[in-house]
């Protein structure tokens, strides 16, 4: 039997805005609910917007932990959250992507924009480069990451991506589901140069 992951923070990126439907401030309310009750803290970008802000809300009134890190520059902009667990101020984004890498055993990703994205591939970048074997997925709300994943089925298609390193990207529309394949994840040996 393979062993099972140990999940003791999860990362969550996610927009910074709220978006047009209702399910994806629902599933945010979801994920956080989750991770409380699972006795999971919740590492995040550290702003009070958007999804973030509901992620961050709504495990603490879960009644639970809630680690943010945020860029100095978007600090003094008066969007980081003043009431969580711990609030982390990194110099600059990049160090921000890697204290939330650091801190957290999975990334969990909900719907977002370019940030989001941001840090979602370079998650998957490292992984590929194997400076982390932490699971990463995706709660596909609302079919919001359809057009994506069929992006990387075709880039893995035109041998640009290498099949092991499209099966990292973990997907689910239940996020208890989700956390279940994040904490089985065993990332298969690849080769990213297809053609060496």
């Amino acid at each position: 039997m393979d062993p099972v992951r140990q999940l003791r923070r999860v990362c969550v990126f996610c927009g910074s805005n709220f978006g047009v439907r209702r399910e994806y401030r629902e599933a945010a309310e979801q994920v956080a609910k989750t991770l409380a009750a699972e006795g999971i803290d919740l590492v995040y970008g550290g702003a009070s917007v958007g999804l973030m802000a509901v992620v961050a809300d709504a495990a603490l009134d879960a009644g639970g932990r809630v680690l943010g890190v945020i860029d100095r520059q978007l600090a003094t902009k008066e969007i980081a959250h003043e009431g969580l667990t711990e609030l982390h101020i990194t110099e600059s984004l990049s160090d921000r992507k890697l204290l939330m890498a650091e801190l957290s055993d999975a990334f969990l990703v909900l719907p977002g924009g370019y940030g989001t994205l941001d840090e979602l591939f370079e998650m998957l970048v490292w992984s590929q480069l194997h400076l982390h074997d932490k699971p990463i997925g995706l709660l596909d709300v609302a079919g919001y990451w359809e057009h994506l994943l069929r992006f990387l089925d075709h880039a893995t298609n035109e041998r640009l991506v290498s099949r092991p390193y499209r099966d990292y990207v973990l997907v689910d529309d239940d996020v208890a589901s989700l956390l279940g394949k994040m904490r089985v994840f065993i990332p298969a040996p690849g080769e990213k140069w297809l053609d060496r």
